[in-house]
């Protein structure tokens, strides 16, 4: 067996122990906890714990296992049993419930569920330390090779090398002439002619990564077909360093590849889906209960407190950019300035009752209309008003981007401290950034912790709101 097939068989026997591990640390813990309940029967443990162990075993491989690949962060082997556990949490108590199996008491099940959750992360973090260890020794990495050495090989030299778990070993690289791009350590094997010759020397290489540009296919064509037919991975390494100093992401529209400036997860219909109905969901269940509550002890105090409307709606920017009416509760004396002069810390505009609304983050809560109604959704970039998006966007670089979604009632900027007043530029354009992040790194389980940080922050009070 050469190597390429040595590490496909070793990954596969590590995906199976890595499964066999969290379904047996499932059974016993699901067999501790049962036997600690005086009150459950055998037979309704037999029945029950088929369940349990099925729902946890179809949860864990459709979940996939990512511990044996090599650019894999320790926080994303966390993430994947964080899923694992939430979605078996759902489908089991959901099967359990409508079979009428016996069941733990609820007490008793989120312990089982918190304990399964700690020890199967301990269990997978403990597997990947071992996979780094074993693939920081020379025996068991993987050889690699170069072809050309502009900025952006050399760039993926500096990633192989800064990083010993990643497991490589660059034996040199091949190009035309010698670059002053690469130190000592990484020798200059020869032209792109020789490369074929080299690797007949050399069956110890795996890998080969080229960024010669198009028009030397002709030296490129041969190389990929000698790779192709000697187990050797050809990798393709494009060049776009010398204009772009940027991530890139491949995407693929049919079989054709292209390159996007950014990862945007919710261009994929199914996350805009997901996004959605959490969105409609979370507003009708918010709007139908706490809010008319709400609503009238609002426009009562209102009324008590000041002239005019309850409600104050103002234009502003949204999705690709147009123009809708975000809907809060007026905090402020009725004031010709309302729609061009944000709020600052003293604004005299503000009432005491305004004030209370704002520091809670009451007056933001009629959005959830906004959001019912397709405008916003809960999490994204706040919605700027018309004039200070005409006047950043002329200051800022990349601040369109931020119109890429739909705009939220909270978002990541302004849970990691980049709310309220924006005296300087440098507050904004943190702002986007955030923004940014946010829309690059979206998933279902970010906008429920930016929706957790909003409320821990609104009820002990947040300094950065008036």
């Amino acid at each position: 067996m050469n190597d390429n097939g040595r590490n496909t068989h070793h990954n596969l026997i590590l995906s199976a122990l890595t499964v066999v591990g969290d379904v047996l640390i499932c059974v016993l813990l699901y067999t501790l906890f049962w036997k600690a309940s005086d009150d459950l029967t055998t037979a309704g443990f037999r029945q029950s714990a088929v369940v349990v162990t099925g729902t946890y075993f179809i949860c864990v491989i459709t979940g996939g296992v990512i511990l044996y690949k090599r650019n894999v962060r320790d926080f994303q082997v966390l993430l994947l049993v964080l899923r694992n556990i939430l979605l078996f949490t759902v489908a089991s108590v959901l099967l359990l419930n409508t079979g009428g199996f016996v069941m733990l008491s609820p007490l008793a099940f989120t312990a089982f569920l918190l304990s399964q959750l700690i020890l199967a992360s301990t269990f997978r973090l403990g597997i990947r330390q071992m996979v780094k260890a074993y693939r920081t020794y020379d025996s068991h990495k993987r050889h690699a090779v170069f072809v050309g050495s502009k900025d952006n090989i050399r760039a993926l030299y500096d990633e192989m090398a800064s990083v010993p778990y990643f497991g490589y070993a660059v034996m040199g690289y091949f190009d035309y002439q010698p670059s002053p791009n690469f130190p000592e350590n990484c020798p200059y094997l020869g032209t792109p002619a020789d490369v074929e010759q080299y690797l007949r020397n050399h069956s110890e290489v795996h890998e080969l990564f080229c960024c010669l540009s198009s028009r030397h296919e002709a030296d490129i064509v041969p190389i990929i077909h000698y790779c192709q037919n000697n187990l050797v991975h050809f990798y393709s390494v494009p060049n776009v360093s010398n204009y772009l100093h940027h991530r890139m992401y491949l995407n693929m529209m049919g079989n054709v590849p292209y390159l996007s400036l950014m990862r945007d997860p919710l261009e994929r219909v199914e996350n805009r889906l997901l996004k959605r109905l959490f969105d409609v969901l979370f507003s009708l269940a918010f709007l139908c209960t706490l809010f008319p509550i709400i609503l009238v002890l609002v426009t009562i105090i209102t009324k008590l407190t000041m002239p005019g409307p309850v409600f104050f709606r103002q234009k502003r920017n949204g999705i690709n950019g147009e123009e809708f009416y975000c809907i809060k509760f007026r905090s402020m004396k009725v004031n010709a300035e309302a729609d061009t002069l944000q709020a600052t810390k003293d604004d005299p505009r503000k009432t005491k009752w305004g004030n209370i609304m704002r520091k809670t983050n009451i007056d933001e809560l009629p959005q959830f209309i906004n959001v019912l109604l397709g405008d916003m959704s809960i999490v994204g970039p706040r919605p700027h008003m018309v004039k200070h998006t005409e006047e950043y966007s002329k200051l800022i670089d990349k601040y369109m981007m931020r119109h890429f979604v739909k705009p939220g009632i909270t978002g990541w900027s302004q849970v990691t401290g980049f709310r309220g007043e924006t005296k300087e530029l440098s507050q904004m354009e943190g702002r986007i950034k955030g923004d940014i992040y946010y829309m690059e790194h979206w998933s279902i389980w970010l906008d429920i912790y930016i929706i957790y940080k909003t409320v821990a922050n609104a009820v002990k009070g947040d300094k950065e709101a008036y």
